[in-house]
């Protein structure tokens, strides 16, 4: 008999594919079976060919909100006639691995945590086969629950009934639980448990505590956001002066009373992936204002879990603040704790309070964070609700890769054929605790995604963390210069690999191939190899890494570069006093502890230091951050002037943007008494034209009209906007980053891709 065999790939497995493909075959009289095979379905389709075309239409067009069709295989072949239409047992096969990242709660579960008649009421562990935890919980592909940590916990017989009837909601929803069979919450050393381990938790937050509240992927620290001496005691307790904490709110409207939001923002806010979204304050907010100290911005995020849920609304008659500070519980440094001992050990004396419980989490996965630019998402952290779904990228030849991507905010990727899969967020790679952390991590992705890596990428430099690591893991190791990996990253992500591009790449620190630190570069380059075309102007890094968190030294020694000895400026600028002075005058002359650095982040940091914004940083960005608001308010100011950029490029082994001219402009006006919001837009705007300049240049060699731009510097969203424009204004095709981030969390895709193709020889 004529039968179909059909092969669906990417995430159609536990997003309740297999009782879908069932219903649809029952309404079309198909008869055949499907079958979880670990890399795929399968579903063998047997009717009259009409019934099979509107059925194969339905299985494309209409598959579960959650599932993710990334390509289908059809063939047609004589079989025996099959009965019936059955759902078979899963079967493991080798292949490409597809594995769901974490899925909110969703409308229905939601409704039914809240319904007094429903056995789950107030079940902080509810769900169904369209939402739950996925990745974090899982053990081995196929998503079957035995492969997960819900097999510690035997179905009851009511949860069985639903999870082996398809006509349910739960059918064959692996992590499906009721009061009766599943996990249970609890407060770390202490007796209460369930309910009163609830109720405990929400009463202390009312009176103005910190708990630590065990999410999906790990723990976050929580307080009432609404609370300025809660918010204050957190910020001294974790030591994070001003970085800004996220927020969780309690649904959509409380989102919207503090903040704008969109509608394209409120689809992905509210949607199954409920990432941290960076979102424009209100004018009147009733958040304390020690949330995000002088930041325009917040980080927003909606309930994901049913714990949360249970944080705002309980039948307690407790009435809760409907906002909440929900932060990584971690030491600074250390990745989030995933585990009770975790919480013992890293973070016990920030809370009062641990609300845990015991589904044990296989895989951190700390939150998402995204901006939003274009009316595009803009992804800043890539973690929860979005790893491990695989980018396609180029051809499937070649050796299968794992890439240790980069020494701040980690995420490393894996590749197999022509997909790459980026890991949830790890960490910065200073910390011998995210060290370990990236260790295991690599070791259960390997295991969940079936991947065996006979090559390591990693970092030119040979002090990070990440190059000791890949030197020590017993494979054949390439080594890819930093910026670089951040275009082929950015290409990777447009799967334009085989292009020449200008690759514009502004960030902090790189190791550049001359021993030199990079990071305001113009390259060349394709999948074979780049060519450093140019830079900003070199300038002297003195202190050692003290330089990268204290801009003032920065803008010291562009003042004694641009003006010679001249207390007299700093003194004016205010920028350090007399004895740091010479001690940065004594290091000048002796060149001691001094490297010469084309950082597009230092500059940034020494203008937000010569503006008077930010003269030290407590924590990564925070003095370009206070620039780019800066210049944001100027930008709004009626009596801004005509801007024209300096003239006079250099040439030296490369083509040199004259950021020294921009500095020495901007100082003199600082003194002039100009506005510093003006100054600081001015300084954005003639950056941007310089860069623009840079890449029409390189247009005359290298024939392109693609730029590509990446690096941590691009998270300003005004520098990407002003470079954006003017380079489409000149007729440039321009590649942006949207659900890989630009900063070093995206670099690992780059590396990936380089190492694919050389170790490969494609």
């Amino acid at each position: 008999m004529k039968t179909e065999i059909i092969r669906l790939f990417g995430i159609v497995q536990g997003v309740g594919f297999r009782p879908f493909v069932s219903r649809i075959a029952q309404m079309y009289r198909i008869c055949g079976s499907v079958c979880n095979t670990g890399s795929y379905v399968e579903v063998i389709a047997q009717g009259d060919e009409t019934a099979r075309r509107q059925f194969y239409s339905d299985l494309i067009h209409k598959a579960p909100a959650r599932s993710c069709i990334l390509n289908v295989s059809t063939i047609i072949e004589d079989r025996k006639a099959y009965a019936d239409f059955t759902i078979i047992e899963s079967k493991i096969e080798k292949g490409s691995v597809f594995v769901s990242p974490d899925i909110a709660i969703c409308e229905e579960c939601k409704k039914e945590l809240f319904d007094k008649t429903n056995r789950r009421y107030l079940h902080p562990f509810i769900n169904c086969t369209a939402c739950g935890p996925r990745l974090t919980i899982l053990d081995a592909m196929p998503y079957d629950r035995e492969r997960t940590s819900m097999g510690e916990f035997p179905m009851c017989p009511a949860c069985h009934e639903e999870y082996t009837h398809v006509e349910t909601r739960r059918y064959d929803a692996q992590p499906i639980c009721c009061p009766d069979c599943g996990p249970e919450v609890y407060l770390l050393g202490r007796k209460e448990r369930n309910r009163d381990a609830i109720v405990k938790a929400r009463e202390a937050i009312y009176d103005g505590n910190i708990i630590a509240v065990k999410g999906i992927g790990g723990f976050h620290l929580c307080c009432d956001a609404t609370n300025d001496t809660a918010v204050q005691r957190l910020r001294q307790l974790k030591h994070r002066p001003v970085k800004p904490f996220a927020v969780m709110m309690q649904d959509l409207a409380a989102a919207k009373r503090e903040c704008l939001v969109s509608k394209e923002q409120e689809a992905i806010l509210d949607g199954h992936e409920k990432p941290i979204m960076l979102l424009q304050k209100q004018e009147k907010t009733s958040l304390s204002h020690y949330i995000a100290p002088d930041n325009p911005k917040i980080g927003i995020m909606l309930p994901y879990t049913p714990l949360h849920l249970l944080l705002f609304t309980y039948d307690d008659e407790l009435r809760m603040p409907d906002a909440l500070v929900m932060t990584s519980a971690n030491a600074a440094g250390a990745p989030i704790c995933r585990t009770d001992e975790d919480i013992e050990q890293e973070v016990l004396g920030m809370c009062d309070l641990v609300l845990t419980h015991n589904r044990t989490i296989r895989l951190r996965a700390d939150d998402s964070v995204m901006d939003f630019y274009d009316h595009s998402p803009y992804m800043i952290r890539r973690s929860r609700g979005y790893a491990p779904l695989p980018f396609f990228v180029g051809e499937e030849a070649g050796p299968s890769v794992l890439a240790m991507g980069g020494e701040l905010k980690n995420t490393f990727c894996l590749n197999k054929d022509n997909l790459y899969y980026l890991s949830p967020y790890v960490g910065d790679m200073a910390d011998i605790r995210t060290i370990a952390a990236l260790r295991e991590s690599m070791v259960r992705m390997e295991r969940l995604l079936e991947i065996s890596p006979t090559v390591v990428a990693c970092d030119k430099h040979p002090r990070y963390n990440t190059t000791i690591m890949a030197h020590g893991l017993g494979y054949p190791v390439i080594e890819i210069q930093h910026h670089y990996a951040h275009i082929l990253s950015c290409m990777a992500e447009h799967n334009c690999v085989h292009q020449a591009v200008i690759g514009v790449a502004m960030d902090g620190t790189g190791y550049g191939t001359d021993g030199t630190i990079w990071g305001g570069e113009i390259l060349i380059c394709d999948v074979r190899g780049f060519r450093r075309f140019g830079s900003i102007t070199p300038f002297w890094q003195r202190g050692g890494d003290i330089a990268a968190k204290e801009g003032w030294r920065i803008a010291v020694s562009l003042v004694i570069q641009l003006f010679g000895d001249s207390y007299d400026v700093v003194q004016k600028l205010q920028l350090c006093d007399e004895a740091n002075y010479k001690a940065q005058l004594f290091m000048t002359r002796q060149q001691i502890n001094s490297v010469i650095s084309t950082s597009a982040g230092r500059l940034f940091d020494a203008v937000s230091a010569i503006l008077g914004l930010c003269r030290a940083s407590t924590f990564e960005g925070e003095g370009a951050m206070k620039l780019q608001f800066a210049a944001e308010r100027g930008q709004k100011m009626a009596v801004m002037p005509n801007i024209t950029a300096p003239i006079k490029a250099g040439r030296q082994d490369r083509y040199i943007m004259p950021t020294d001219q921009l500095v020495q402009d901007i100082v003199q006006r600082r003194l002039a008494g100009e506005d510093i919001s003006v100054l600081a837009y001015r300084f954005h705007v003639v950056l941007a034209r310089l860069i623009v300049q840079a890449c029409e240049k390189a247009r005359d060699e290298v024939k392109s009209d693609i730029v590509a731009l990446s690096g941590g510097v691009f998270q300003n969203t005004l520098l990407l906007r002003l470079c954006d424009t003017m380079l489409q204004q000149r007729g440039f095709t321009v590649l942006k980053h949207q659900l890989v981030p630009p900063n070093d969390g995206g670099i690992a895709l780059g590396q990936a891709i380089y190492a694919k193709y050389h170790k490969g020889g494609i």
